[in-house]
C-alpha cells in the first residue's frame, strides 16, 4: 500500500485532514474551470481560503445559510458547474439535510458537500458542534456517495476524485491534526477498501474495519496486539457508500470476527453498513467501536476519544472480547 515509512515512529508527521481537502480543491479548480466553491462563513476553518484567493470569481460566501447554499449549489450544478459546499458537518449536512435530499440528490445533481470538523475530536466546541450522526444522515439518501478519508493525503486524492464524478457526494473531514498514514503513492479509488495492516508470523483471528481519523488508532492497536500474539488485520474503508462489499465479505470469511471503528454513533454509521452486508452475505460475530448513543461534550480531542471508548486500548479490548 506504500504507507508512510514513519507510521510507527513517535515523530510521525501530522496534518489536519481538512488541509488535504483544501489542497485538493485548489488543484481541482486549476484543472477544471467548472469547479466552483461556496462556504457558510467558515472559509478559513474549512480550508477553502486558498481557492477563494486564487479564484475569487468562482468563490461565493453564502453567510450562515446552509439551506440556501445547498439549493444554490444544486442550481449551479444544473447549469453545468461542479459546486463544492463547505461548512461544519453539524450544519451541513446537519442543518440542511432536507435541501440536500430534495434539491441535490432527488434531482441527481453532482454537488460535493464538505462536512468539516466532524466527530468528537472537535474538542472544546462541545456537543452542539460535534457531528457524530452525519454518516447516518448522508448514507441513507439514495444516490449519495459518502467518503471518509483517513488522513490529509487521502483527503486530497478523494477531493480530486470527487470533482471528476457525476454523483452527489459527501466527504467527512476532521479538524485536528492526525498522523499521516498514507503517501502520494498509496492507491485511492472511490468505492474501494484497502488492507493497511497485516501482522507477520501471527495467526489472524479478527478483522478491524476502520474509517476516518481512527484508522491510525486501529493500526496501532493491531500492531500492539501482534506483539501479544493476537493477529488482527486492519482494513481502511475510505468510502462508506458505496461500500466495497467484496472486500468486507472476504475479510469476514478470512477472520471469522469483525470489529468496526469509527468516530461516529455506532447506530447508522459505517459499522452498521458493514453489518448490513454481512447479515445477508456472511453472518459474522462483530463488535462496534464508536459513540454509544450519547451526545458529545467539551474537552480536549484526546480526552474525548478516550472517554467515548475509541482509543487504542478500547479497540484492543473489543478485539480480545471476540477471541
Amino acid at each position: 500500500m506504500n504507507l508512510n515509512p514513519k507510521l510507527f515512529d513517535a515523530d510521525v508527521e501530522q496534518a489536519p485532514i481538512r488541509q488535504g481537502f483544501g489542497e485538493g480543491l485548489l488543484e481541482a479548480g486549476r484543472a477544471d474551470e467548472r469547479v466552483v466553491a461556496m462556504c457558510c462563513d467558515l472559509t478559513e476553518s474549512t480550508k477553502m481560503d486558498a481557492f477563494a484567493k486564487e479564484f475569487p470569481q468562482r468563490f461565493f460566501e453564502m453567510g450562515i445559510m446552509e439551506q440556501s447554499a445547498a439549493s444554490v449549489a444544486s442550481g449551479m450544478a444544473a447549469m453545468g458547474k461542479i459546486p463544492f459546499v463547505s461548512s461544519y458537518a453539524m450544519f451541513s449536512p446537519g442543518r440542511n439535510w432536507e435541501q440536500i435530499r430534495t434539491t441535490i440528490c432527488y434531482n441527481d445533481r453532482p454537488v460535493k458537500i464538505v462536512g468539516s470538523h466532524a466527530g468528537v475530536s472537535v474538542g472544546p466546541d462541545g456537543g452542539t458542534h460535534q457531528a457524530v450522526e452525519d454518516i447516518a444522515l448522508t448514507r441513507v439518501i439514495p444516490r449519495m456517495v459518502v467518503i471518509t478519508p483517513c488522513d490529509s493525503i487521502e483527503a486530497k486524492k478523494a477531493t480530486l476524485a470527487m470533482a471528476k464524478t457525476s454523483s452527489p457526494t459527501y466527504i467527512r473531514l476532521a479538524r485536528e491534526k492526525t498522523p499521516i498514514i498514507t503517501t502520494v503513492d498509496t492507491p485511492f479509488e472511490i468505492g474501494k477498501a484497502q488492507i493497511f495492516y497485516r501482522p507477520e508470523g501471527v495467526k489472524v483471528s479478527v478483522g478491524i474495519i476502520a474509517c476516518g481519523s481512527l484508522v491510525y488508532n486501529a493500526i496501532m492497536a493491531a500492531h500492539e496486539l501482534a506483539g501479544e500474539g493476537i493477529g488482527a488485520v486492519v482494513m481502511n474503508i475510505g468510502t462508506v457508500k458505496p461500500m466495497d462489499r467484496e472486500a468486507v465479505i472476504a475479510l469476514a470469511k478470512e477472520c471469522g470476527a469483525i470489529v468496526t471503528v469509527e468516530e461516529h454513533q455506532v447506530a447508522g454509521g459505517m459499522g452498521s453498513a458493514v453489518a448490513e452486508i454481512l447479515a445477508v452475505e456472511h453472518p459474522t460475530r462483530m463488535k462496534f467501536v464508536g459513540v454509544q448513543d450519547e451526545f458529545g461534550q467539551s474537552g480536549t480531542p484526546l480526552e474525548l476519544i478516550e472517554h467515548y471508548g475509541m482509543g487504542k486500548d478500547s479497540i484492543k479490548e473489543a478485539v480480545k472480547s471476540l477471541i
